[in-house]
């Protein structure tokens, strides 16, 4: 059936319009911004293919260029404008605001700004939150994607970034796609590094927080931070 064929109220536009798009189903919001289907195919049928395709919503924040052009009835700009929503809602969700200054009082303040960061990740990211003297975030850096350890993630790269943006201290996170937020060896090899470092640097690192997925390990909550 033609997507004009349907009732006007079962229309993704017109729910939209008297409902809200909190009140629309997924391959209705899916429907909006794919606009059109194609010759046998309309666009609801097109959406709920694409979700098929993940398996399930939360997978769509993963979906790839290359999987969403082997669908029939994706062409290049279907793809690009979803892509595009999913980056933005990525962006959105993640509350990152560079031009304010968010203060870092505890492991649980730090655990609250980087949460969404690692939402989906299947692989591990390592970030650096450079602060000033008051403890606020005033540059970030995703320095390594891996798995992590001392000869990957390098303290060069950590402090050149600190050097760079004249920060006062540093706080490293990273995630456990496992869920698991206990630090391994490696985790805690690295850090003890980091913090000779930038003890030796006056550049102190104030804490090494591994996310999981509701949960998180904070080193210096944990007395970890040897000195």
């Amino acid at each position: 059936m033609r997507l004009k064929e349907l009732p006007v109220m079962e229309r993704p536009r017109e729910r939209l319009l008297e409902y809200g798009a909190s009140s629309l189903a997924n391959d209705e919001l899916l429907s909006i911004l794919l606009d059109t289907g194609k010759k046998g195919k309309n666009v609801k049928d097109l959406s709920l293919e694409v979700l098929q395709s993940c398996g399930n919503i939360t997978n769509l924040q993963n979906i790839t260029k290359e999987q969403l052009l082997s669908i029939d009835g994706i062409g290049l700009v279907k793809a690009l404008k979803l892509l595009s929503a999913i980056e933005l809602g990525k962006r959105i969700f993640l509350k990152v605001d560079k031009q304010g200054k968010v203060q870092m009082k505890n492991s649980f303040d730090i655990y609250q700004y980087v949460k969404y960061w690692f939402v989906g990740k299947e692989q591990e990211c390592f970030y650096c939150l450079y602060l000033n003297n008051r403890n606020e975030v005033i540059e970030r850096k995703l320095l390594f994607m891996g798995t992590i350890n001392r000869s990957l993630v390098h303290p060069r790269e950590v402090f050149k970034n600190a050097y760079l943006c004249s920060a006062s201290s540093i706080i490293c996170v990273h995630n456990h796609p496992s869920g698991d937020v206990r630090p391994s060896r490696e985790d805690i090899r690295l850090t003890e590094a980091l913090v000779k470092i930038g003890d030796l640097n006056a550049i102190p690192v104030i804490d090494h927080v591994i996310v999981g997925e509701e949960d998180y390990y904070s080193f210096c909550d944990e007395k970890m931070l040897s000195r």
